[in-house]
């Protein structure tokens, strides 16, 4: 499995970019910005992308769908929990003095259970709201990674004080969906380096 990840934008989200080895299909996820240099490691790597996952319709995260979907056709997949959000990129782009992205229409309604394959690589969707009424993570049983968008980060949980954060909502979701997971699994966390588990149980203060 082909596993690059690659910080975007002026907040540096990880955006990751996944390619089977013999079907030459990608998943992408969180693509925030920078959309010629996610095409870039596609180019190199020969991979078309199948589907575009959004953990989260924070700008960061999702300001380079509309983008990478024109580029390549491939569907969105994001929870609709998280519609408001997306529905005001223009609010959020201004949080944060910049242009309000290009939009698409989200394709598909991620929730929890569906299940998305590459190769024979199997990627399960985990609803894990509290950052964001709609966040969710991706966890990949055969890789033992997760992809956790802004759930939960090395040593570290995702802020709350945005709309549609919950400070208890998200101790329960990592606490029942995340910590059950096996302790040497990788987590990919929106910004910043990788962990695992069992680093987290050890070593997260809100735990």
């Amino acid at each position: 499995m082909i596993h690059e990840i690659l910080p975007v934008g002026m907040l540096q989200c990880n955006c990751s970019i996944f390619g089977d080895e013999i079907t030459r299909e990608a998943i992408v996820v969180d693509p925030g910005d920078e959309i010629e240099s996610i095409q870039a490691v596609l180019a190199r790597h020969q991979l078309k992308v199948k589907a575009i996952v959004i953990t989260h319709a924070h700008i960061d995260h999702i300001g380079g769908a509309a983008k990478l979907k024109a580029a390549t056709g491939a569907p969105v997949w994001m929870n609709e929990n998280d519609r408001q959000l997306y529905d005001h990129l223009d609010v959020q782009a201004s949080w944060l003095g910049m242009e309000r992205p290009e939009q698409t229409d989200i394709d598909h309604s991620a929730k929890e259970g569906d299940e998305l394959t590459l190769g024979e690589t199997r990627m399960f969707v985990l609803h894990t709201p509290g950052h964001t009424q709609g966040s969710m993570c991706l966890w990949m049983p055969g890789e033992n990674k997760l992809v956790a968008g802004d759930t939960l980060f090395r040593q570290s949980i995702g802020r709350t004080d945005l709309p549609g954060g919950n400070h208890k909502q998200i101790l329960s979701s990592i606490s029942l969906k995340l910590m059950t997971l096996p302790e040497d699994a990788v987590v990919v966390p929106g910004h910043g380096p990788n962990t695992t588990i069992g680093h987290e149980k050890r070593f997260n203060p809100f735990f």
